[in-house]
């Protein structure tokens, strides 16, 4: 099989078709959740842990900067250590990963909540149908 016709038939197996939807709606899903931790929650870190704090300039200079610079303008003069950056990125992941449990819990809840088709009753094997035969004609 040529390396053509694999590639054919692996695109066109279902599952990859759903996993390319989940990965564009997770990007998607990931551009919300940037909003809502850089434009709501780090504002309202920096407004609870010191007025007019940004996590996105925190760094540390490690080439003799002074700290009172922007970020972008310390990277300019040298190398720097932007922890401020990966607090943000770190919230954002613990956020996704958050609400991706919460839904994938949902989805198992709703998965058990179905309703269950009762059992079949099971099929008495003809060997015992005779021998309970026997047992009522010996009592009779």
């Amino acid at each position: 099989m040529s390396m053509l016709q694999e590639f054919k038939t692996f695109v066109s197996k279902g599952n990859v078709i759903d996993l390319a939807v989940g990965v564009i709606i997770g990007a998607a899903f990931n551009k919300i959740v940037e909003s809502l931790v850089g434009d709501i929650v780090m504002p309202l870190l920096t407004r609870i842990l010191g007025g007019g704090l940004d996590f996105s300039n925190y760094y540390i200079p490690l080439n003799g900067q002074s700290t009172t610079l922007a970020l972008a303008e310390a990277k300019k003069l040298g190398g720097v250590i932007a922890y401020g950056n990966f607090v943000t990125i770190s919230l954002n992941f613990l956020i996704m990963a958050f609400v991706i449990f919460q839904m994938v819990r949902l989805f198992n809840k709703m998965k058990k909540e179905e309703p269950q088709a009762d059992p079949a009753p099971a099929v008495t094997p003809e060997d015992i149908v005779l021998l309970r035969e026997i047992r009522d004609s010996l009592k009779k």
